[in-house]
């Protein structure tokens, strides 16, 4: 497995890909040269590690390797931006050439990420996203899709997408009913806001909330306690697969009735949808975006 990372190290621009052998791990960060956003360029990279990895874990188990893969970790390069969301600036260019099957392309690999990080390969291993900066739309999404979210107090999370006109499709709202109430879910969906890392722990939604720039530790600490609990580990998801599954075709439904909203989108949606693209390029912080972004519309009311 080290000798495959380290491979496809070479093949994928937008990610840095660590093999962790004492902690029985792969780290795989964020490696913005650009937007912290899911260009398709990064999602490509993302696909062809996951399928990498996934071989290299159902293998291991089904040897019985005594050293095999227990845990994948995805993170950030960047202590400011985990991930930004969805590429907005492709958006529009799609939504404006009625390009309806280059939307549902685009959803359609990033459901497909999601799901298998949430359903750890179909194997047992376990799936872990560390937050240590802003998590953002389709960001909050792929943390979510993890088996466990760990983050940092400075960490800030939210759904902008109801701001210009659309909703977050990738599974945000699948995945979070796996970990707070419907009502609660909606809420975070609904309500526009920039929520703190301390206030998703309190939810339920952040499983462990880290010291500032400790993240990386308690994540290591984490899977060092629990090397030898890995069969309670492994059960407990299973059990978790069975009470609160994630089902593929719920995911692929969804996608699509994000592909019409965003093709109702109006002139004036749009160019707030231009705003949040030009924030992301500016590697704003969320909170910034979200205030600019409220002064930005009622401007237009």
């Amino acid at each position: 497995m080290g000798a495959n990372v380290d491979l496809l190290q070479h093949r994928v621009r937008h990610l840095k890909v660590t093999r962790d052998a004492p902690l029985r791990a792969v780290w795989v960060e964020f490696n913005y040269d650009g937007r912290p956003c899911f260009t398709s360029e990064l999602l490509e990279d993302v696909w062809a590690v996951q399928r990498t990895i996934r071989q290299a874990v159902i293998s291991g188990y089904q040897q019985g390797q005594t050293d095999r893969l227990l845990f994948q970790v995805l993170a950030s390069t960047d202590s400011r931006a985990f991930s930004l969301g969805g590429d907005l600036s492709y958006f529009i260019q799609l939504i404006e050439a009625g390009d309806r099957e280059g939307l549902r392309n685009y959803a359609k690999t990033c459901i497909e990420i999601q799901y298998a990080t949430a359903t750890h390969y179909d194997t047992p291993f376990t799936t872990i996203a560390l937050v240590e900066g802003e998590a953002l739309g389709g960001g909050f999404e792929a943390a979510l899709s993890a088996n466990l979210l760990i983050a940092e107090p400075q960490a800030r999370f939210g759904f902008p997408e109801i701001s210009f006109g659309m909703f977050p499709g990738m599974g945000a709202l699948s995945l979070l009913a796996r970990r707070v109430t419907p009502g609660t879910a909606r809420k975070l969906i609904m309500d526009q806001r920039i929520y703190t890392a301390e206030e998703l722990y309190e939810l339920g939604v952040v499983d462990i909330l880290a010291p500032k720039g400790k993240g990386r530790k308690a994540t290591a600490d984490y899977m060092r306690r629990h090397i030898g609990l890995v069969s309670g580990l492994q059960g407990f998801q299973a059990a978790v697969d069975r009470v609160y599954p994630v089902k593929y075709d719920e995911l692929t439904d969804v996608i699509d009735l994000w592909v019409e909203a965003a093709m109702q989108v109006n002139d004036r949606n749009k160019r707030l949808m231009e705003y949040f693209s030009r924030a992301q390029a500016d590697r704003s912080t969320v909170s910034d975006e979200q205030s600019g972004a409220d002064e930005y519309k009622s401007g237009y009311k």
